[in-house]
Parts: structure tokens; C-alpha cells; sequence
């Protein structure tokens, strides 16, 4: 969906991601959604009754959806699918950002999760939901290249693992080389596990 065709309350969400994911939960202010989305203040309580933590958690929620979503989208785009190819894809997608234009923004399901795990509010859950959102078709599309069933799943999670610290030191570091590392590194490993399946 693009930018014009999104309804207020769906750029008022796709706002608050963008924000959090520069700025964190903490620094990102119901004013600030609103005017980055282009939307009357007003509205905010009309779409957003719970307030910030509602907003917040609809934006973790589409923040998961959007890298759930973005598996098939980057499997499409491989000419031989592999878990080293898709693993490189999901890593590329935030390398070309950096490189494009720096480092400012990172996760938001991520920045969300450190602000918040502590704090007992509803965010927290939010988070782990998102973070399962993006894994189960992960893992399915490992299953899919040949990686045994019993793997899949503990291999997303250590492929979202592995993005997501990389992620924190590139930020750290200003500079993609993390992002490239875990490339190089973690793929002959997820290949290795396609490639034990029974029947490869």
C-alpha cells in the first residue's frame, strides 16, 4: 500500500514505526506521530482510545507483519533459493539503507522491546508476537529449502538474532562491516543444514 492510498489510521501506525525505529518508544510523542503522518491530533484519540501503548503496539504488530511478509518477497527475488541467499537478502535490505542514508534507524520491534521489557506494560508481548510473526514464515521457507523441520524454527531464530545484533553494531559502529560479517559467516552454516536434510 502506498503512502497516498493509506487511510489516516494506517499512516498514523506506519508513522509511529518509523519514529520508534529512530527514536525509540520512550522519545516518540503521540504530536510527533500525528504531524509526521500528516494527520489532525484529534484523530489520534478517535483511532488510538488506549493511547500511546495501543499506537505503539499497532505499530510493533505491522512492523512484524511487514518482515513476515518481506520473506516471500525476497525468496521471489532469488534465482536459486537458498538459506545463505535468503539469509544475505534480509541483511541486504539493511546494508543498502545504511549505506544509502546512514545510520539513524534501526528495528522498530527491536527498540520497542529495549524500552519497554521492563516495564510490565503490554508492549512487551506486542513485541514477542511481532518477533513470531517474522519468524514462522522464516521458518517455513527453511523448511521449504530442504532444512529438517526439527531445525527451521531455531535457525529463524538465530538468523533474526544474528540481523538484529548486527543491526545494533552497525548503528554502534557506523558502519555496515557487522552486516556483511554475519553474512559471510552464518550462511555455509545455514546451507550445511539444507544440505543434512534427508534425501539432499
Amino acid at each position: 500500500m502506498t503512502e497516498a492510498r493509506r487511510g489516516p489510521r494506517e499512516r498514523m501506525v506506519f508513522s509511529a514505526a518509523q519514529l520508534i525505529r529512530r527514536d525509540g518508544v520512550t522519545a516518540t510523542g503521540m504530536r510527533e506521530v500525528a504531524a509526521h503522518a500528516g494527520a489532525p491530533r484529534g484523530s489520534l484519540q478517535h483511532y488510538f482510545p488506549g493511547g500511546k501503548e495501543q499506537l505503539v503496539n499497532e505499530a510493533v504488530a505491522w512492523a512484524g507483519r511487514y518482515a513476515g511478509k518481506r520473506i516471500s518477497r525476497f525468496l521471489a527475488g532469488l534465482e536459486e533459493p537458498t538459506p545463505s541467499g535468503l539469509f544475505a537478502a534480509m541483511v541486504g535490505q539493511w546494508t543498502d539503507e545504511y549505506e544509502a542514508d546512514g545510520f539513524a534507524a534501526g528495528c522498530p520491534v527491536a527498540a520497542a522491546t529495549v524500552d519497554c521489557a521492563s516495564s510490565g506494560s503490554t508492549t512487551r508481548q506486542a513485541a514477542a508476537a511481532a518477533f513470531t510473526t517474522w519468524r514462522s514464515p522464516l521458518a517455513d521457507a527453511l523448511t521449504g529449502m530442504g532444512v529438517p523441520a526439527a531445525r527451521s524454527e531455531s535457525l529463524a531464530t538465530l538468523m533474526i538474532s544474528t540481523l538484529e545484533g548486527a543491526i545494533i553494531l552497525a548503528r554502534a559502529e557506523g558502519d555496515a562491516r557487522p552486516l556483511k560479517t554475519v553474512v559471510r559467516e552464518l550462511g555455509p552454516l545455514l546451507d550445511a543444514a539444507a544440505a543434512t536434510s534427508p534425501g539432499s
